[in-house]
């Protein structure tokens, strides 16, 4: 695929993962992710409390709980519980992956990862460029 065309669809991409975010009950952070392999929706997610929990991501203080699910830790279970395999996938996610998500995303076999906003810290970033896997940043997803 051209590098125009492929621009096109991750930007597309990431227009549907952001979608999927504003799904998410919590307050602080709305996270979408969609998983994509051979031009194929896979699986998707957003940050949320684990099923038959209240849907309330933050505590009376304003923190989030600590059992909140990230997105593409939602996507990537979904993937587990399923015929479907993330192996040489590319993950689409509003804002980089958090270094325990980042351990999930590698041994998941996901090759690919596209995000939108930069999480403060970047560990999870430095991993997953150590273990090989290509990072894309599109900010512009409108265009």
């Amino acid at each position: 695929m051209s590098k125009d065309k492929q621009l096109k669809y991750d930007k597309a991409y990431l227009r549907i993962a952001n979608e999927w975010g504003k799904l998410s009950y919590c307050k602080r952070k709305q996270v979408g992710a969609l998983i994509v392999k051979d031009k194929m929706i896979i699986s998707d997610g957003y940050n949320g409390t684990p099923s038959g929990f209240e849907n309330f991501c933050e505590d009376e203080d304003g923190y989030t709980k600590w059992y909140v699910l990230h997105a593409e830790a939602n996507a990537i279970l979904k993937v587990a519980s399923s015929t479907q395999s993330c192996k040489g996938a590319t993950l689409y996610i509003t804002m980089s992956p958090c270094k325990e998500c980042s351990k999930l995303i590698h041994q998941a076999g996901i090759i690919r990862v596209v995000y939108k906003v930069a999480y403060k810290d970047d560990s999870g970033l430095q991993f997953l460029k150590k273990a090989g896997i290509e990072l894309t940043l599109i900010e512009d997803i409108d265009a």
